[in-house]
């Protein structure tokens, strides 16, 4: 006790701050006469170190000097707390000093400050009323049950049932009305109120169905709650939770985790782990329609989230929203719609901002799986990063029908495709594409029944059987393969351009079966100096271009060749045979002007080579060449039908392989070159 006098103002022995994470001293206003007298407490918890009591023994009070500051928000409480009991002894004849007086009557009034601030806290009668009896009931009376008043106002013991079992709840506001806690507490009925465990260890399946059965709502706490078999919500149900935190588990991947089999349900806000489908929609007791889930992470299924159009066309599974649904650690699907039975297709569905992701999982189906549905089945945002196994980040099925896609993202890797397009898929849309996969951006099978717009990187659109009635190219690039080697390649038809280099040795080029290329143009050029022949020929035993091996000799020889499906045929080239006809007779022989060159032979008789009217349209701008191959003294006489000839005259070859070169200018033929 201090030695020196100090006053007991009134002031409350207690003051409360709330901490902001950086002031370590804290003032108390109130007196105290030791530093032990001073408790400090942090959120409730009395603390015993880690701080400094200064200014005891001070009538102005003093303070308490944290270590370090205590964290932001913590509620600090200082309070004066007394040892109830006499500390000094006057003695009989002794001296009877003002100071010692004076710190006596001050640790009363400080003991007393200290019980009525504790008795504040207290329940009392009012000072108007008559004292009633204060006395609880007896032990074995009240046990179990709650305090409650009599009609004389006195303590009584009160049976928990209906509303004596909890006060009555007003909300705040204007207008609020008062409601029993018992009739409060319905508002939220959790499965734990059925049972469940919520651990992760316990099977929480019937707890959960049992909620679900009793209740429309249900909620879901943080937890993890481990089901055996499937959980089924039916028409207008909701089940929600916590977020991430609220976990529902199935203990193995052999059965749908959680079902919506009915209209107007709704999922949202919680964590689904493992199943063969993690969540899936299907008419059962009506249509499945309707239905939204929002919030929802699933992970670790065989398919994430699966509609079904099932067996009956009168309960489809139509107009379902998905909004911010994550599917991850998929081994099959992420997102699929299918028919399993003789229901109608899945339609009119709408995904938003949803996610396949495989996350280290060799996923081996797709990231979005529109197997089938119709009628603007739209995904919106949707996002497929697939593993390298996976077979399309977003495969659009043979049975679907006006599929929309629109800002999807797309990423994978080992040449999956971004989007495929089964053959049998029609009207899909896809608008502003990001395929960051290293395969087709769009691989078409549909024979080119979709509409792109911005859609994926150049030279990575590959559309396969595509007709496209009027297309206008700004620049087209041909897919160009290089070949350098000698020996025996087989080409096949990933490139339309082959650069090919004999320069280590003679080289054969071996077009794939005609049979198998049916209107595919393959282009084949020699690029080296050597004298290196490269052949061509077709595989299989196949006749080659123009029904024969055709041959490439001199740098910069080329051939192009399309197939019709039974030949390979040459359209183009360098190095193509003579544009040549061979003729042996005798008389008139009419120059048809089919080919450039004739050959001809009179060594049977004199032979009449005539020209067609200088004016005929076949004729007009035509260079031909006749030639006299024979020996024999026999002329070839080049004659016009109907005109003078050659430079106004019939022109005679005599002699073996003499030859002349006309042309027409539309109204005379003209000899350009004779030898």
């Amino acid at each position: 006790m201090s030695s020196d006098h100090i006053k007991m103002p009134d002031v409350a022995p207690i003051i409360r701050y709330t901490a902001n994470g950086s002031e370590t001293r804290f003032d108390f206003p109130f007196p105290v006469f030791a530093d032990e007298d001073v408790k400090v407490y942090l959120n409730g918890a009395k603390q015993t170190s880690g701080f400094m009591v200064y200014d005891a023994g001070i009538t102005a009070g003093g303070y308490v000097e944290f270590d370090s500051a205590p964290t932001s928000g913590l509620q600090i409480t200082l309070s004066r707390e007394l040892p109830l009991e006499r500390v000094t002894d006057f003695i009989e004849g002794g001296d009877l000093s003002a100071r010692a007086l004076n710190n006596e009557f001050d640790y009363l009034v400080g003991a007393v400050q200290q019980v009525s601030r504790k008795q504040s806290q207290m329940l009392s009668y009012a000072d108007h009323e008559t004292t009633a009896n204060t006395e609880l009931p007896a032990k074995s009376i009240r046990a179990g049950k709650a305090l409650g008043f009599d009609g004389n106002g006195d303590p009584i013991a009160v049976e928990l049932t209906n509303a004596a079992a909890a006060p009555d709840y007003t909300a705040q506001g204007y207008g609020a009305v008062t409601r029993t806690t018992s009739d409060k507490n319905t508002d939220i009925v959790s499965v734990k109120d059925f049972g469940a465990a919520g651990d992760g260890l316990t099977d929480d399946t019937l707890a959960v169905q049992q909620a679900l059965a009793a209740h429309a709502t249900v909620y879901l706490p943080a937890g993890t709650y481990l089901v055996s078999s499937t959980i089924s919500l039916d028409e207008g149900q909701m089940l929600y939770g916590a977020g991430a935190a609220s976990v529902l588990k199935a203990i193995d991947n052999s059965f749908v985790t959680l079902a919506l089999t009915a209209d107007f349900i709704t999922l949202r806000d919680i964590q689904i782990e493992g199943g063969l489908i993690g969540l899936k929609l299907y008419g059962v007791s009506r249509p499945c329609v309707q239905c939204n889930v929002s919030d929802v992470s699933i992970i670790g299924a065989a398919t994430g989230v699966q509609l079904d159009g099932y067996n009956d066309t009168n309960k489809p599974c139509y107009w379902n929203n998905f909004d911010r649904v994550l599917v991850e650690q998929m081994t099959l699907h992420g997102f699929h719609l299918t028919k399993s039975g003789a229901g109608d297709t899945p339609n009119a569905n709408k995904f938003h901002a949803c996610r396949a992701y495989s996350h280290g999982t060799s996923t081996t189906g797709s990231g979005f799986y529109i197997e089938a549905g119709q009628y603007n089945n739209s995904l919106v945002d949707c996002e497929a990063n697939v593993a390298g196994t996976a077979e399309a980040c977003f495969r659009i099925g043979a049975d679907s029908y006006k599929t929309l896609l629109i800002n999807p993202y797309a990423e994978s890797l080992n040449g999956v495709p971004n989007i495929k397009l089964e053959n049998g898929s029609d009207d899909t849309g896809i608008y502003n594409l990001l395929s960051v996969s290293d395969g087709a951006a769009i691989w078409d099978l549909s024979g080119g029944k979709y509409a792109a717009y911005n859609s994926g990187y150049p030279e990575k659109n590959f559309m396969q059987k595509t007709v496209v009635t009027d297309m206008k190219a700004t620049l087209q690039r041909y897919d160009t393969e290089y070949i350098d080697t000698s020996g025996t390649v087989t080409l096949d038809l990933s490139h339309s351009v082959h650069l090919v280099s004999s320069y280590s040795g003679a080289l054969v080029v071996e077009l794939p079966l005609a049979s198998t290329a049916e209107g595919v143009s393959i282009t084949v050029k020699k690029i080296d100096i050597s004298g290196n022949i490269v052949t061509i020929r077709e595989a299989g035993g196949g006749d080659g271009p123009d029904g024969a091996d055709f041959f490439l000799g001199g740098e910069n020889d080329y051939v192009t060749m399309v197939s019709n499906g039974a030949g390979w045929h040459v359209v183009a080239s360098n190095r193509s045979a003579g544009n040549t006809r061979f003729y042996e007779g005798t008389g008139t022989y009419d120059i048809d002007m089919a080919v450039d060159i004739y050959l001809l032979s009179s060594y049977g008789g004199g032979l009449t080579a005539r020209l067609p009217p200088a004016d005929a349209v076949e004729a007009v701008g035509r260079v031909i060449t006749i030639k006299k191959t024979d020996p024999s003294s026999n002329y070839v006489t080049v004659s016009e039908q109907g005109g003078s000839g050659p430079d106004g005259y019939a022109q005679n070859l005599k002699s073996h392989y003499e030859a002349i070169t006309v042309v027409s200018n539309g109204a005379a033929w003209y000899i350009v070159s004779r030898f």
